[in-house]
């Protein structure tokens, strides 16, 4: 049995090791990098999809999908008109560093602002594997339950925002924000958290601007106070 664990123990250090290089790269170009997780179904790239329609005349983004075997997310996300890759698992559970590490000769850094990797549809295993990511963003939709996460606290106790997706079924469901909301502070005090429909647009513009928010904040740590990104609706009314 130690022996097993001596395995996966020097798996996870070997992947520590790894991100770390790439969180150094990533500073190295002042890319802001989003390592965005949840379950199969609960509309991740949809998110996205809003998400890079809100973003990507304010800032330079790219996307780099994780998906089992497909390349149905990365086709949806290239519609958007920003640079996609996709990284097929062939089976695998998650991403891990080495999986972005090869990938990243033929996806260059430069003048990239905004770098989001959509993880493999899962709870569970993506948790243990750090990326070399700024932040980690996490799904959770109403017709999930509002028992996941007590059920899963590992993926939302490293996260910086949960997004509780498809708010606009909420009344065809007996999900409970509150009871959903608790446990996650109870798990992560710091956690922020959004609320949003991907149908309507509700709450996209919200986590937008609060994404704009960090990446500014990142703009300003490395550089000096920069001109900022305008906010969503300054940016609207200018337009």
């Amino acid at each position: 049995m130690s022996k097993e664990v001596q395995v996966v123990s020097n798996i996870l250090k070997a992947n520590d090791l790894l991100s770390e290089e790439l969180r150094r790269e990533f500073k190295s170009k002042n890319v802001y990098v989003i390592n965005f997780m949840g379950s199969p179904g609960a509309g991740k790239t949809s998110i996205l999809e809003n998400l890079i329609k809100e973003l990507k005349d304010k800032v330079k983004m790219a996307v780099i999908e994780g998906d089992l075997y497909t390349s149905k997310d990365a086709e949806r996300i290239e519609k958007q008109g920003i640079p996609v890759i996709q990284i097929n698992t062939c089976g695998g559970c998650h991403l891990d560093s080495t999986m972005i590490k090869q990938l990243l000769g033929n996806f260059p850094l430069d003048g990239l602002e905004l770098l989001i990797i959509e993880n493999v549809g899962n709870l569970v295993c993506p948790a243990s594997y750090d990326l070399g990511e700024e932040i980690r963003m996490v799904a959770l939709s109403v017709t999930e339950g509002d028992d996941k996460p007590i059920k899963y606290p590992a993926m939302f106790q490293r996260a910086k925002v949960v997004v509780i997706n498809k708010i606009d079924l909420i009344e065809q469901t007996n999900f409970s924000i509150e009871q959903a909301l608790g446990d996650i502070k109870t798990i992560n005090p710091g956690l922020e958290a959004f609320t949003l429909s991907c149908r309507t647009g509700q709450g996209v513009s919200e986590l937008a601007q609060y994404l704009l928010e960090q990446i500014n904040k990142k703009k300003e740590l490395a550089e000096g106070t920069p001109e900022a990104f305008p906010g969503i609706d300054n940016a609207q009314d200018a337009s």
